[in-house]
């Protein structure tokens, strides 16, 4: 509990369809605020046992609540709504609920702002894909639409430039994947630095510093193997950055205008001819937000609170770099109940129990003293370091990772090597 004499509890209604948000959630109620938190996945409903307070009906406690805080997408509507009858709300709004659920409709949008996209092309079959990557040849990007569950990862970076190896997969899947998602789109592959920038929104404007970040999708060292939510984040705050004035900068009046209050972030391909944004994620990231807690070095519930009245504000962040890696079991990045259920329940031990520094809460549970693996992803935690150097940073954080003792976890070795390569890049480019 905080002692200080100004502290005031407040009253946190955490609202998600998965359990995605217990980490901040729980770093709130130690903060020494009133947390409840609703999950309303069925095969999360142990996730946060022990933990955290969990209520079922979450509309019940709407009047309790000094504050409802979204997790994710498809609560713009009534995130809205609550808003309007004077709520304090941090979450989506419907427009930018759909600049990430709609893939096109993000990218026209991005478009519409000023933004350099890359060109790309829906497709609803694979006869009409394939015919025009014979009429034009080159390097792409396929990425489903509209797809649901562990079908988000059929995702394919084309490397041959005359496009043959796209082709070559869609003519010996397209059966398969007609049943799996709803059209597809093939983007324009450009060679460069894969580098996030994000930032807090107030409901008017981005406050300061920014978030420059790098993420590591795929599941094994050297980005190799099937994309995962992401496996590792590097990144750091910076209070000006010509990345952001070409692309958030440029959307800020709009999203402004949809009362959006929370997280957003664009990912870009950037080279020395320019940059170039990908996706939306109008959210929270995951681990991104507990990378983010590792860095900053106020109280988190204060500053949503602030955030959510829409206050003009900077928040206080670490200098330096800051590195989180994911922990995992199978079935991860996955979803297979009879695989977790060697898992489940498996206890999480720590060489030294006196300290829990770096540690960020994933899918598990609290039993009998000992944190437990729960619900049936296999995400078990984030571990995260920070300091001056990238290399100091890694250091610290892979300590952390030896202090822990869980069976079959696995995580990358490799999260923030990049930077070695890629910061001289952005550096001749004018991007840091």
């Amino acid at each position: 509990m905080n002692n200080n004499t100004e502290f005031h509890q407040k009253k946190f209604l955490f609202v998600s369809w998965m359990s995605l948000s217990g980490d901040l959630a729980w770093k709130i109620r130690k903060e020494g605020h009133d947390v409840k938190i609703h999950v309303e996945d069925k095969f999360d409903a142990d996730v946060y046992d022990g933990l955290l307070d969990k209520v079922d009906k979450w509309e019940n406690f709407i009047d309790w609540a000094d504050i409802v805080v979204f997790d994710d997408t498809g609560f713009g509507q009534i995130a809205e709504k609550l808003r309007k009858a004077g709520k304090l709300v941090v979450g989506g709004s419907v427009y930018t609920d759909k600049t990430e659920e709609d893939r096109e409709f993000g990218q026209e949008e991005m478009k519409k702002a000023g933004m350099n996209i890359l060109p790309y092309h829906n497709f609803n079959n694979f006869d009409s894909a394939i015919d025009f990557l014979k009429n034009n040849p080159g390097r792409y990007v396929f990425k489903p639409n509209k797809v649901t569950g562990d079908e988000k990862n059929i995702l394919f970076i084309g490397e041959e430039e005359d496009g043959k190896d796209i082709i070559e997969i869609m003519e010996h899947n397209k059966k398969l994947w007609l049943k799996k998602m709803d059209g597809f789109q093939l983007q324009k592959f450009v060679a460069g630095v894969e580098v996030a920038i994000g930032g807090f929104f107030n409901g008017k404007n981005f406050i300061r510093p920014l978030n420059i970040n790098f993420e590591h999708k795929k599941l094994f060292p050297g980005d190799q193997g099937p994309f995962t939510g992401e496996m590792g984040t590097l990144m750091y705050w910076n209070y000006a950055s010509i990345i952001f004035d070409n692309t958030l900068a440029k959307m800020e009046k709009v999203i402004s205008k949809n009362n959006y209050i929370g997280y957003f972030d664009i990912n870009c391909i950037v080279n020395g001819r320019g940059i170039y944004p990908l996706e939306i994620t109008a959210r929270f990231g995951y681990p991104t937000i507990s990378v983010q807690l590792e860095g900053i070095t106020e109280s988190i519930g204060e500053f949503l609170l602030n955030l959510a009245h829409g206050k003009d504000l900077e928040i206080k962040t670490k200098k330096g770099f800051q590195i989180g890696v994911v922990l995992a079991v199978p079935p991860f990045p996955f979803i297979n109940q009879e695989i977790f259920s060697i898992y489940k329940d498996s206890s999480i031990l720590f060489k030294n129990s006196n300290t829990m520094e770096g540690i960020h809460l994933g899918d598990v549970k609290m039993v009998d003293g000992d944190f437990k693996l729960a619900g049936e992803s296999g995400y078990a935690l984030v571990v995260t370091g920070s300091s001056i150097t990238v290399e100091e940073a890694r250091r610290i954080a892979y300590n952390r990772i030896k202090n822990i003792r869980l069976q079959d976890m696995f995580y990358r070795v490799d999260i923030g090597t990049r930077w070695y390569h890629d910061s001289d890049k952005l550096q001749s480019w004018g991007y840091v």
